[in-house]
């Protein structure tokens, strides 16, 4: 909630501005009248009043000064300093796996080979005049997916779409979460995570200010902290009032990472 009101500051800021300078300037004419009439009465119960009005004036007058440095602090130090502090909340980096140098010894042949060509047709027309159809490219698996997992919960909607991961994926690494994040007066985006290693209650592990409208990038997962198992996976959009405006939650699996093939060792001469 601290944080809408925040960023709800530093965005509106040039109109508190406004209409604080407005106040201050009503203010000052206000304290200009009082000081006159002040000074202009002769009468003991007028000057009282006069006195009066000129205090709450200058009460106001420092009350609305107050109020326009807080504007300021809150849009140039306040608001900058709390986007970078949740935008390096959590931060997981893809470490690249390097599987080695795999050699396969290939057998030397045994004696002179001699191919078989009685079944070889050779074609009367050059190849390089017909036309041959190229095939098209079939898209890549964001990852291995379980058959029949339960359906996805609120993902029908662009302000919270989820591609990676997908519903039933098998999260066995790290990955970068792919979707899109945003709303109307949007303050940020979170994941949030539920399972075994969260209780079976929702957890917040990452943080966003920046809203994503087309399909990208929206952070990083490295399930190796989690418990095996079954989990939900959840993106949760929120607004300047702190409430939430969209969600999508799919179901993950996270396992062990695959082990990955010990390369083999060079031959030693003979």
């Amino acid at each position: 909630m601290l944080n809408g009101v925040v960023f709800w500051v530093e965005q509106t800021a040039v109109g508190l501005y406004i209409l604080l300078g407005i106040g201050i300037l009503r203010t000052v004419l206000w304290l200009g009248r009082a000081r006159s009439n002040y000074r202009a009465t002769y009468f003991e119960l007028e000057r009282d009043i006069a006195g009066y009005s000129r205090a709450n004036a200058w009460t106001a007058l420092i009350l609305l000064v107050e109020l326009l440095l807080v504007v300021i602090g809150v849009q140039q130090v306040v608001a900058p300093t709390l986007r970078a502090a949740l935008d390096d909340q959590v931060r997981v980096f893809e470490v690249p796996l390097d599987d080695g140098e795999f050699r396969t010894l290939t057998p030397a042949a045994v004696g002179a080979f001699r191919p078989d060509a009685s079944g070889v047709i050779l074609q009367a027309t050059d190849p390089a005049n017909q036309v041959i159809a190229t095939p098209t490219r079939t898209p890549t698996p964001v990852g291995t997916i379980i058959p029949n997992p339960p359906p996805a919960v609120g993902c029908d909607t662009a302000n919270a779409f989820l591609e990676v991961p997908a519903n039933g994926m098998i999260m066995d690494g790290p990955r970068t979460i792919r979707g899109t994040a945003y709303t109307e007066n949007f303050s940020f985006y979170r994941f949030e995570l539920s399972g075994p290693s969260t209780g079976n209650n929702f957890a917040p592990i990452y943080q966003n200010t920046r809203p994503i409208e087309a399909v990208g990038p929206l952070g990083q997962f490295a399930p190796a902290g989690y418990e095996e198992g079954d989990h939900q996976f959840r993106l949760v959009v929120f607004d300047l009032n702190g409430d939430v405006r969209a969600a999508c939650t799919v179901n993950i699996v996270i396992s062990a990472p695959i082990p990955t093939p010990t390369p083999l060792g060079t031959e030693a001469p003979r």
